[in-house]
């Protein structure tokens, strides 16, 4: 099984995405890309994947670019931005799926309160993709 997950920077949603879906399916191809992506890693995705022992601080954005002459079995946008701006996949692609998610980065506030947004992010990703994946 072959997955692409997409958001707009690949800093945080998709980068989770991929950390978990890594862990909870290592047979699995995994990766994420961006369609505008940023430098890094965003540190607090780093921290609360970390909570629930994913770690995916070597992890890099990428461009969805990259990925376009590729075959994948699922490619999933996880941001309305992404969804919108996709490109066109050259490769077979057998599922294309949007599963839209808050971005935590617009998260405000004291440091606990941006940690608990990631959180709800984090814990919605493990759920949405358990669901979507259990049975394959």
């Amino acid at each position: 099984m072959k997955v692409l997950i997409i958001c707009t920077g690949n800093t945080c949603r998709s980068q989770m995405a991929e950390g978990f879906l890594k862990h909870y399916k290592p047979q699995w191809q995994i990766f994420s890309a961006g369609t505008n992506p940023g430098k890094e890693v965003n540190p607090y995705a780093i921290k609360v994947m970390n909570e629930i022992s994913i770690d995916i601080k070597k992890q890099k954005p990428k461009n969805v670019k990259n990925f376009v002459n590729q075959n994948f079995d699922y490619v999933i946008t996880v941001c309305d931005k992404a969804k919108e701006q996709c490109p066109i996949f050259y490769g077979k692609v057998k599922h294309r799926i949007h599963i839209g998610f808050r971005d935590p980065a617009e998260a405000t506030g004291s440091e606990q309160e941006i940690l608990k947004v990631y959180r709800n992010v984090r814990d919605g990703i493990v759920k949405a993709f358990t669901e979507l994946f259990k049975n394959k």
